[in-house]
C-alpha cells in the first residue's frame, strides 16, 4: 500500500509552473502585474514577493522577454545574475494594466481551489478533542457555571453549531470567545485562492493569528526542501465574531468595482475554527432570512459562492457556529433549523457565590480591598439590593459597579472606596433608578413600612 499524499501544505516548494498547479499564462500575467506596480526587480525580490521559486519564475520571464513585455537591465557591476533586474516594456505596461482592470490582485502567487479543499480536511476542526483538562485549563481564573462549561466542552466536540442563549450580560459573548482557547493545534492557510482564472485574497493578518509555537511550527517540515512558501504555517485556529453589523451580504464573495479585488466572507477565513454570531436578532436581516443561509452548510458541510463573472463555486464549510442571543432559540426559527443545532445552550445568570468571586475579582482589579468584615457587610448588602429590586445577578454587575467606584476616586483623586454609600451611588447611576437616593433609602423605607406592619398587628 502506498503512503498517504501529504497535505499540500506540507508538500515540497514546487519547482516547475506545472507544480504549481496554475496555469502558465496566468502567472506570466501575475509577474506582469507584480512589476507593474513595483518597477524593476530582481529575480529573488520577485521570488520573494510571488513566494515562487527561480525554477518557476525563470521561464515566465522568457516568455515576457519573448513576447516583448518584459527587458533586462543591468544594476551592479559584478557581471553575474545577481545584477540583473526586469522591467516592463510600453507594451508590458499595457498589458499589465489591462489585466490589472481586470483584477487588481498582485501578491503571492494563489494555491488551487483543489489543494485549499484538501488542506481544510487535512486540517479538520472535527479532529479536535476537549476534554475536562482542557476546559479547565483554558477557563483557569475564570467565574462561569460549570454545568454550562461541561456543555460547551461536549459541545466543540460534536462539531456542529450550538445556540446560546440568556439574559443579555450573562457572559455569553465572554465564553463564546474563550471557546477559541480550546481549538489545539496549529493551521495552515493560503495567501490566496485562484478559482476560474479569479483571484480571491485569503490570508488575513487580523483574522490568522501566529500561534505561541509559530516558528517550531513553521520549519518542522523537513523533506529535503523548503515547504510551499504559497501557505502560511503555524496559524492559530481562527475566531471571527460578527454582530449586530452582520449582513446576508457579508456571507457572499465580494468584488469591489473601484478596487478590483475580491473579499472573503468571514466564514471562509474561519474555515478549521469557529465563527461566533453574537446578539442574533439584532442584525439589519431577520433572524430567519440570517438562519436560513446556514441550513445548507451546517448540514452538507459545504458552501456555495459567486464570482462576479457568475462562476459558481463550492468550498468546503469546516466551522463551528456559535449563535448567541439574548432570545430562547423557538423565537428566532423554525424546528427545520433548531434540529441542525446540535447544542442549545441557556447561560442562567451567577449564583451568589459565583457572583461573589465576580465581585472580588472587580474589586482586585481596582484595588479595592476585598476582604475581611467590611467587605462582608457591603456585599451583603448588594445582594439585598439585587434582592430587593429583582435584578438577576448577571456576570457583567460586578465589574461595570466597580468601574463606577474607580471613576468617582478618580474624580476625587483619592484611592477608590467600597461602601454602602459609593455603592448606592454606581447602583443610581448605573441602573439609572430615577433618583440620587440610592439603594439605602430604598430598603430603609421599606424596612420601616415593614415596622410599622408590625406595630399595627401588635
Amino acid at each position: 500500500m502506498s503512503a498517504p499524499a501529504p497535505a499540500p501544505a506540507e508538500a515540497r516548494a514546487p519547482r516547475t509552473v506545472e507544480e504549481t498547479g496554475l496555469p502558465f499564462l496566468f502567472l506570466a500575467e501575475l509577474v506582469a502585474k507584480v512589476l507593474h506596480q513595483r518597477g524593476q526587480l530582481r529575480l529573488p525580490e520577485l521570488g520573494s514577493h510571488l513566494k515562487l521559486g527561480v525554477g518557476v519564475i525563470d521561464p515566465l520571464m522568457h516568455f515576457l522577454r519573448a513576447e516583448k513585455l518584459c527587458e533586462v537591465a543591468r544594476t551592479g557591476n559584478s557581471g553575474t545574475d545577481a545584477d540583473i533586474s526586469y522591467l516592463l516594456t510600453e507594451g508590458g505596461r499595457q498589458r499589465a494594466a489591462a489585466a490589472l482592470g481586470r483584477n487588481a490582485y498582485a501578491g503571492p502567487a494563489p494555491v488551487t481551489l483543489a489543494a485549499y479543499t484538501a488542506q481544510v480536511q487535512a486540517q479538520s476542526v472535527a479532529g479536535v478533542q476537549v476534554t475536562r483538562a482542557h476546559m479547565a485549563a483554558a477557563f483557569d481564573g475564570i467565574v462561569a457555571n460549570q454545568r454550562v462549561l461541561a456543555q460547551l466542552g461536549s459541545a466543540m466536540n460534536s462539531g456542529r453549531a450550538l445556540f446560546l442563549h440568556g439574559q443579555a450580560g450573562s457572559g455569553k459573548t465572554y465564553l463564546a470567545e474563550r471557546l477559541r482557547d480550546l481549538l489545539t493545534g496549529t493551521i495552515a492557510v493560503p495567501y490566496a485562492l485562484m478559482v476560474d482564472g479569479e483571484t480571491i485574497p485569503f490570508f488575513d493578518s487580523v483574522q490568522h493569528l501566529p500561534a505561541a509555537d509559530a516558528v517550531a511550527a513553521s520549519t518542522g517540515i523537513d523533506r529535503g526542501t523548503a515547504p510551499d512558501a504559497r501557505w502560511v504555517r503555524g496559524v492559530r485556529r481562527p475566531a471571527a465574531l460578527a454582530g449586530g453589523e452582520l449582513t446576508l451580504d457579508m456571507l457572499d464573495l465580494r468584488f469591489d468595482a473601484h478596487t478590483r479585488l475580491y473579499q472573503a466572507p468571514p466564514h471562509l477565513k474561519s474555515n478549521n475554527g469557529i465563527f461566533i454570531i453574537d446578539d442574533l436578532g439584532r442584525q439589519r436581516c431577520s433572524p430567519e432570512a440570517l438562519m436560513n443561509r446556514w441550513i445548507v452548510p451546517m448540514d452538507r458541510n459545504v458552501d456555495y459562492l459567486t464570482l462576479h463573472t457568475g462562476h459558481t463555486f463550492q468550498v468546503p464549510f469546516d466551522v463551528i457556529v456559535v449563535f448567541s442571543s439574548n432570545f430562547v432559540p423557538h423565537r428566532l426559527s423554525d424546528g427545520a433549523f433548531l434540529r441542525r443545532l446540535g447544542y442549545k445552550i441557556e447561560v442562567p445568570p451567577a449564583s451568589s457565590d459565583e457572583y461573589a468571586l465576580l465581585f472580588r475579582q472587580a474589586c482586585a482589579q481596582a484595588g479595592i480591598e476585598a476582604d475581611g468584615e467590611r467587605f462582608a457587610d457591603t456585599f451583603g448588602y448588594l445582594l439585598e439590593c439585587h434582592r430587593q429590586r429583582g435584578v438577576p445577578l448577571l456576570a457583567c454587575y460586578p465589574r461595570d459597579l466597580v468601574r463606577q467606584l474607580r471613576d468617582l476616586a478618580r474624580y476625587e483623586d483619592r484611592a477608590p472606596e467600597l461602601s454602602r454609600h459609593t455603592l448606592d451611588w454606581a447602583w443610581d447611576n448605573y441602573f439609572a433608578a430615577g433618583s440620587q437616593q440610592g439603594c439605602a433609602l430604598e430598603l430603609e423605607r421599606r424596612d420601616r413600612g415593614t415596622q410599622d406592619n408590625r406595630l399595627e398587628n401588635d
